[in-house]
């Protein structure tokens, strides 16, 4: 597989460009599939470190490759209103034989319409809440009580309109609400190709995949996916007492597609030697850059670790202006982002002239590219000075308790 090549593409630099401020984003290509599931948590952590630099506009992935509708769910979402529209005023007029056709129509057009519904659960909240009505109408409570169960597992807070429905249907959801189905809780694990894609249940956050969302209500959720360019995802879980999973392949654009030919080149150039990079200058001009954090990132499966290296370029010659090393220990206790937080700030500041650039004239390894241990709790000038003092008289002395990170 390709090696996680990790760039940052700053949109404005600390000095003001001509034209504005520069423009800076944060890119993943996995070497593996542990580092393909984790870049693009540690791409949204690095681009919120980049939002606190006042002289750089940070363009998310999405901006730079889109994050296409899937057009066939956004016309079934479309249909589906329409449905619901004509279902109601069949039920208003108490044509319930026909508002039960046209409702069974709605609900087979909003199961293809998933990945459309990214705000709310309506309409399809309403026409499973229609649709309880209906059953509860023609007598058929059983079908009814599963009905109020998946509105329930869709939207606990959803309320049923007192002035459209009848009190015998509110009677029957209080009855499932406090019911033992109601009660009953299931998990699921849901897996993309490629990994890493933002996973929402019922229009929530949940991780990126694969991830195990347990305690689940049991009934049917809303389950999409995001990954920036690649299409849109969405479908109907059912959730029941036994854990399930769910895997979707996922679509890339043709605009992804070349980008991501380009980036085996680039991963190649990002640790090797002093030189312009080609490549990074080639990437940097496709995606309309001008400076850029492009890394590599490995699964190192003996030590259960991850190894990133990462090198802050000027996207317009491929000049390479800062390296860094770090090897992460995982996610476990929420640690990546402050680990990725630390990381630019140090390239980004030692490149401007901030206080860290003191810390080149006594790096030991200035000549190894700047490629440094992030590990090694070397924290930089300023520490390694005061280390020094600390061998002769008070182990304080000029200590200010105020030192960089």
């Amino acid at each position: 597989m390709k090696a996680l090549a990790l760039i940052l593409l700053p949109t404005v630099a600390l000095a003001a460009a001509p034209g504005g401020p520069r423009r800076i984003s944060s890119l993943l290509v996995p070497m593996d599939a542990t580092a393909e599931a984790s870049g693009p948590k540690m791409e949204s952590y690095m681009n919120e470190a980049l939002e606190s630099f006042q002289s750089y506009s940070v363009r998310k992935p999405e901006e730079l490759f889109g994050l296409p509708e899937d057009t066939e769910a956004q016309a079934a979402l479309k249909r589906g209103e329409v449905g619901y529209k004509e279902s109601l005023a069949a039920f208003e007029k108490k044509d319930y034989e026909d508002a039960e056709r046209k409702v069974r129509a709605t609900l087979k057009e909003l199961q293809k319409a998933p990945a459309a519904m990214t705000t709310s659960c309506n309409p399809l909240c309403d026409v499973t809440a229609l649709y309880a009505a209906v059953m509860q109408q023609r007598g058929d409570l059983e079908e009814a009580k599963l009905a109020l169960l998946d509105l329930m597992a869709l939207n606990p807070l959803y309320e049923l309109d007192t002035k459209r429905f009848s009190r015998e249907l509110i009677a029957l959801r209080v009855q499932v609400a406090t019911g033992v189905n109601a009660a009953l809780r299931g998990g699921v694990t849901v897996k993309s190709r490629p990994a890493g894609a933002r996973v929402y249940i019922d229009g929530e956050f949940k991780g990126h995949t694969p991830v195990t969302v347990s305690t689940l209500a049991v009934g049917k959720h809303l389950l999409r996916l995001e990954r920036p360019g690649f299409q849109q995802y969405g479908q109907f879980l059912e959730v029941s007492p036994d854990d399930g999973e769910v895997s979707a392949e996922l679509q890339p654009t043709e605009d992804y597609k070349a980008y991501d030919a380009r980036l085996d080149t680039v991963a190649a150039e990002v640790g090797r030697g002093n030189g312009p990079s080609q490549a990074v200058a080639g990437l940097g001009k496709a995606l309309g850059l001008e400076r850029g954090l492009v890394g590599t990132v490995r699964n190192l499966s003996d030590t259960h670790t991850t190894e990133l290296v990462l090198s802050l370029f000027d996207m317009k010659t491929g000049k390479r202006l800062g390296s860094k090393r770090a090897v992460l220990q995982g996610d476990e206790f929420g640690q990546l982002k402050s680990e990725m937080q630390r990381l630019v700030n140090h390239l980004l500041n030692n490149a401007d002239g901030g206080a860290e650039q003191k810390v080149k004239s006594a790096d030991p390894l200035e000549n190894s590219h700047g490629m440094d241990e992030w590990n090694g709790e070397d924290r930089g000038g300023k520490r390694r000075t005061q280390e020094k003092k600390a061998k002769k008289g008070d182990p304080l002395e000029g200590v200010n308790g105020t030192e960089d990170w």
